[in-house]
Formats: structure tokens, C-alpha cells, sequence
């Protein structure tokens, strides 16, 4: 696991680029991360090594001079809003002058590129003109790749500049493999040592601007990474024509549109904010090759990174995709299986598919076929299973979950839940109800031959009731797990949770046996819960399933997670603790919200 960072960061970005380490004391960028499929990790430039705790020299800090003296930006407080729910903007008054600045990574039609822009504005409301200065200073002092753990590059670090006033941020290594691009919207004083060292190399791009009294001036500074410095420097070429007035509309066009409405405004808030995130952070473009990969997450304090398992990204990243955006969610669903349905349910993989973590998940299997389902009754588009990709993978899954058949008894078996933990017993209740929902996809979306050899999934609910109960009368509830041969599981799975079981319509909320299985695996959950110790908050965006919905809607109201974001780790307050910045659970955060309430009725 990994440490939730002391700095309250504000972050933004869009599928190429992330800009996770702004800090909120003065506005600088302390990181930018890229997504490198040659690699199959994230890529991250920063100021210093330990970025993500906010130690060292950042690598972007926004300067203001006045009549040529340095003015310390937050010396009167500085505040913070997140225009559209996701670009960070801060104000602050220094002397008689107002400085507003926004950063934000493009994003819209004709504004998706691997670039951001930093804007600055000062108002004069003092009673002179003032001579201003408005600058980028900062530092190269590190590169490093991160799949899950960080590896820092060991060749030299590189600052230069062009005749064009573009400065460029690289390794001395070729081929390399990302650059950094910085231009102004307008002439600009440039500075950097032009050395190729080991030690951080520190750069700054100046603006000078006259700044009459009652008016205001604006400027902005251009970012673009690029696999190297060409590229990059091309991008920004991009970035300088379209102008930053142009690119921050189309962003926000882009991100207002995908607003969803409950009727609650935390409830929209929280909904917003973590389905941005799953947005973007859960789903990259890599930088080598254009492509979209789908990934735990892109915030560099999480300890999963760039792995991901695929229930993770199919049931829990995607839904949310799909609430904001159904041509990207198509996308993904057969990018998903265009890269793992090769084997479906067998592992961790690494972002381009390759296997990580061997270990076979019933549910991951299953997945395909439940989120193909998923997406056509949302959007009616049924031309998805004529896909070859998504048919073959269709294909597979149901040859994978029918290999796990046990020979007498309807039920299916597991190496692995989904979050990786070996079960009990090997038939898991969890895993049968998705497999019994998958078997009527199957069933569906086969050619006529093989949909008639696909069990029947009324008989795998069937044996969910008899195999899986557990004493009779009043006191009857299920087990988690069994291994059909009189062993019998209590434990619930913190992913692969009872809780579930209504949303793959294996028992209904209100059914007694149920209600009664979720009260004694709450009472079992608050028996081992000491103060102090971290809990999961899968469990708790589960119980929005249940007969106990309305309390965790007042808990998820008061919960800080990480900054408004899930975390997979948190305390009995909501506050992270550990692996936070969770892109995929965000997405599951927020369309499970989203859900109940417009499907169960729920009210904030």
C-alpha cells in the first residue's frame, strides 16, 4: 500500500497528460505524468524525487514580480475553486494587485492534446500603473517510470531552448522517452544553463507586462509532453495557434456536459468529482502510440498504478465512462477486450495486457459479458457483439467460466476473488451470482449452437439457495463460500462483497435470507473493527445496494477520502488512509451513487 500524501494537492488533466501535484500553498506544479505503452508504465517529470510529499524544488512555480521585486503570492491567503468540478483556479491579493491563475489540461473537440496551459492575470486596483512580471521558474530534477513502484532514469537531465522561445525539458538518453515543451502566448525572456548533468537543471520563462491602473493583463504558458522533443516542441506549436481562450472553452463544453443530475447538490458534487477522475485518470492515452488503456489509476501515491485486474476496469471504471460518455465507454469495451479477453479473468495485467499477476477470477471472466450487457441496455447499440473482437472474447469467457463447472452440482470455481485474495472454499457466492447473470448474456449473444450447450443460469441461482445456506428457519443466512463437501465460508470479501448480490439480480434487496446475511456480516465487520484501524470502501459503496442505503448516504456526506476522491483505504470518519487517488473505485463510487439513485430511489 501507499501512504496518502501530506499535501491537500489540487490536480487536474485529461487522458494524455495528468497533473496530479499542484500544490494549494502557491500554486505550483510539483509533477506531470504521461501513460507509455512501450514502457507499460507511467512516466512522471518532476522537480525533485520525493514530489508526491511536496519535499524539494517544484518543477513549475508561478513567480510575480512588481517593479522588479519578487511578491510572495499567498502572503494574504489564496483561494481555491475547481471550475467545471475539475480545472484548479486560485486568486489572491498582493498590495493593490489581484492574481488569478488556472490550470487545466485541454480536452473537447479540437482541443484533445498531450499539452496544458497555465494562466495568469493580475488587476491593478491601485492608484498607479505598475510594471509586472509574470513567470514560470522551476526545476528538472527528476524522471522516473512507475508501475507500481518508482524507477528513477539514470541518465542525465536536459534543459534547452529554441529560436523559437520554447524551452525543452529531456533525458540525455536517445531514444528517450518523453519530453517537455514550455512556450508563452507572447515574447518571452527564456532562461536555462543549456547543460547536460545529473544534477536538476533549473529553467524559468519570463513575461514583462504594464498593467495600467483599473485594468487587467492576462497571460498563459503553454505545456506539451511528447515521446520526444520534435514532437513535443511540435505540440506546442499547436497549443500557441489555438490559443488558450479557445481551449479552456471547449474544455469546459466538454466537462459540463458530462454533469450528472441527482436532485442533491453534495450528491452531484461528490458524483462529479470522482467520475472526472475515473475519467481521466482511470483511462489513458499513451503518449508512444495514441492508443486508450485502461488502468487502476494514474495518481503516482496509489500502490496499484498502472496494473489493473478486469473487473476493475469493466466494473468499476467503465460503468462510470458510460454515465459521461457512451462513444468513449465502446471504445473502451472493445479496447478491454481487444487486450485481456485473450484470457479472460486470469490475472493482473499491465496496462497493454501483458499478464502481471496470474491468478484466475471467475468474476473477471464473467465481467465481459455482464458490461457488454451493460453498455446495449444503456445505449441500445446491439451492433456491439458483432464486433470479431468482442465476440471472440465473448467466446472465451464462456469456454473459461464453463471449464470451472463442477461435474455434479451447477456451480462454478475460483482461483482468486476479485481483489486477488485466495477464498475460503472454492465456490463462492459472489462468483456465482455474476457468473449466473453472465450465463444470460450467453445465452443471448451466441450463435444459436453454443447458446444451447450454456447452463441455464435459473439453475445456478437455484443452487445458490441450497448450497449456500447456511442453519434454517429464523436464523438462516448465507455462506461466502463452499467447497460442496459440507465446508462452509462466513468471511465476506471486501471486493467481492455479499452486498452485491442484488445488482446481478441473485436475490432482491428485500429477501429475507439476504437482509438477514447482510445484518450478520455487518455485525461480524463491526466486531473486528477496532478504532483506528483502516476499513474498505468497497463495503461501504456496496451497502448503497442494501436495506441499510440511507446511513451510508449520511457517512458518504460527511467522508473527506482523499480530497473528495475514493480511496481504497479509509477510517471510520471517510478520511484516506491508504492507496488513495483510486480511479477505478472513484468510477465505482460514483455510479453506484448515480444508480441508487435513479434506479432504487435513494435520496441525499
Amino acid at each position: 500500500m501507499a501512504n496518502i500524501p501530506s499535501v491537500p494537492w489540487q490536480l487536474t488533466g485529461n487522458h494524455w497528460l495528468t497533473i496530479p501535484c499542484i500544490n494549494p500553498a502557491d500554486g505550483a506544479i510539483h509533477a506531470l505524468g504521461v501513460m507509455h505503452r512501450g514502457a507499460r508504465a507511467a512516466i512522471e517529470v518532476a522537480g525533485h524525487a520525493d514530489f508526491a510529499s511536496g519535499a524539494g524544488t517544484p518543477l513549475l512555480r508561478p513567480v510575480l514580480r512588481v517593479n522588479g521585486q519578487v511578491q510572495a503570492l499567498a502572503a494574504e491567503g489564496i483561494a481555491w475553486e475547481r471550475a467545471a468540478g475539475w480545472l484548479p483556479t486560485f486568486t489572491c491579493t498582493v498590495g493593490s494587485l489581484v492574481l488569478r491563475g488556472t490550470i487545466f489540461a485541454p480536452y473537447g473537440r479540437d482541443a484533445d492534446m498531450a499539452g496544458a496551459v497555465y494562466t495568469l492575470a493580475v488587476e491593478n486596483r491601485g492608484p498607479q500603473d505598475v510594471d509586472v512580471e509574470l513567470a514560470l521558474e522551476g526545476t528538472l530534477g527528476h524522471r522516473q517510470q512507475r508501475v507500481r513502484s518508482a524507477r528513477p532514469f539514470d541518465d542525465a537531465h536536459r534543459v534547452t531552448q529554441t529560436k523559437d522561445e520554447v524551452l525543452l525539458l529531456e533525458g540525455a538518453a536517445v531514444p528517450g522517452l518523453v519530453a517537455v515543451a514550455i512556450a508563452g502566448d507572447g515574447p518571452a525572456t527564456l532562461e536555462c544553463t543549456g547543460e547536460t548533468s545529473q544534477a536538476p537543471q533549473p529553467f524559468a520563462i519570463r513575461r514583462q507586462l504594464r498593467v495600467a491602473t483599473g485594468a487587467a493583463a492576462q497571460v498563459a504558458f503553454y505545456l506539451a509532453v511528447g515521446p520526444e522533443r520534435d514532437g513535443a516542441q511540435a505540440t506546442v506549436g499547436v497549443l500557441r495557434r489555438r490559443g488558450w481562450r479557445a481551449l479552456l472553452t471547449a474544455t469546459r463544453e466538454a466537462l459540463m456536459a458530462m454533469e450528472q443530475t441527482t436532485g442533491s447538490e453534495w450528491m452531484d458534487r461528490l458524483i462529479h468529482r470522482n467520475l472526472l477522475f475515473a475519467y481521466f485518470y482511470g483511462v489513458g492515452r499513451a503518449l508512444d502510440d495514441a492508443h486508450y488503456y485502461l488502468v487502476r489509476t494514474r495518481a503516482p501515491w496509489h500502490g496499484l498504478g498502472c496494473t489493473v485486474r478486469d473487473w476493475e476496469s469493466l466494473m468499476w471504471t467503465l460503468p462510470a465512462v458510460q454515465l459521461a460518455d457512451g462513444a468513449l465507454a465502446r471504445e473502451l469495451l472493445v479496447r478491454a477486450c481487444e487486450l485481456h479477453g485473450y484470457a479472460p479473468g486470469q490475472g493482473v495485467h499491465y496496462l497493454d495486457g501483458t499478464l502481471f499477476q496470474p491468478g484466475f477470477a471467475v468474476e473477471g471472466a464473467a465481467a465481459f459479458a455482464i458490461a457488454t450487457d451493460r453498455y446495449i441496455r444503456d445505449t441500445g447499440d446491439e451492433q456491439i457483439v458483432e464486433d470479431p473482437i468482442v465476440a471472440d472474447t465473448l467466446y472465451l469467457a464462456a469456454e473459461d467460466i464453463a471449464a470451472r463447472r463442477d461435474e455434479r452440482v451447477p456451480l462454478y470455481g475460483t482461483e482468486v476473488t476479485p481483489s486477488g485474495a485466495s477464498p475460503e472454499f472454492p465456490f463462492t457466492l459472489h462468483g456465482n451470482a455474476a457468473v449466473a447473470m453472465a450465463l444470460d448474456v450467453f445465452r443471448r449473444t451466441l450463435d444459436e449452437e453454443s447458446a444451447a450447450g450454456v447452463e441455464d443460469p435459473a439453475a445456478v441461482r437455484a443452487a445458490l439457495r441450497r448450497h449456500f445456506a447456511m442453519d434454517r428457519g429464523e436464523k438462516a443466512r448465507l455462506a461466502t463460500s463452499v467447497d460442496l463437501a459440507g465446508g462452509q465460508g462466513a468471511s465476506d470479501d471486501a471486493v467481492a462483497s455479499v452486498l452485491w448480490l442484488p445488482l446481478y439480480e441473485a436475490f432482491d434487496r428485500e429477501d429475507s435470507l439476504f437482509r438477514r446475511t447482510v445484518r450478520a456480516i455487518a455485525a461480524q465487520a463491526e466486531a473486528g473493527q477496532g478504532t483506528g484501524t483502516p476499513r474498505a470502501l468497497v463495503p461501504q459503496i456496496a451497502r448503497l445496494l442494501g436495506p441499510d442505503a440511507e446511513p451510508v448516504l449520511a457517512w458518504l456526506r460527511r467522508a473527506p477520502l482523499d480530497g473528495g476522491i475514493a480511496a481504497e483505504w479509509v477510517d471510520e470518519d471517510g478520511r484516506a488512509v491508504e492507496n488513495g487517488g483510486d480511479a477505478a473505485l472513484a468510477g465505482l463510487l460514483a455510479h453506484t451513487l448515480w444508480y441508487g439513485v435513479h434506479a432504487l430511489g435513494l435520496k441525499g
